[in-house]
């Protein structure tokens, strides 16, 4: 069974900086993406940046030049460093990973870490 693992949120200062990570574990043959998505109380789950295993990276505009993607294919491991953080990125950041189990692949979610920012 294939699990996601996040760690790294909390509370920050607008103007800092958080970087949250998530670790793939269990039985599976590879992932072919891993990214980030953020929710916030009332919204939608959105988008924030995902990276290929060759490490093409997608953000959002609402945080490019901000937040870097990074991913460690040998420890299955994927973070995202955020720096500048404002108010508005309050958020339950969620990992996300596609992952092929034999020949499907499937999409798979971590449970979530908060990240709070106060003004």
């Amino acid at each position: 069974q294939v699990q996601l693992v996040e760690s790294g949120g909390g509370l920050v200062q607008a103007g800092g900086s958080l970087t949250v990570s998530c670790a793939a574990s269990g039985s599976f043959d590879h992932i072919v993406a891993m990214g980030w998505y953020r929710q916030a109380p009332g919204n939608q789950r959105d988008l924030v940046a995902q990276i290929t295993a060759g490490h093409s990276t997608t953000y959002a505009d609402s945080v490019k030049g901000r937040f870097t993607i990074s991913r460690d294919n040998a420890k299955n491991t994927v973070y995202l460093q955020m720096n500048s953080l404002i108010p508005e990125d309050t958020a339950v950041y969620y990992c996300n990973a596609r992952i092929y189990v034999g020949r499907r692949w499937d999409e798979y979610w971590g449970q979530g870490t908060q990240v709070t920012v106060s003004s």
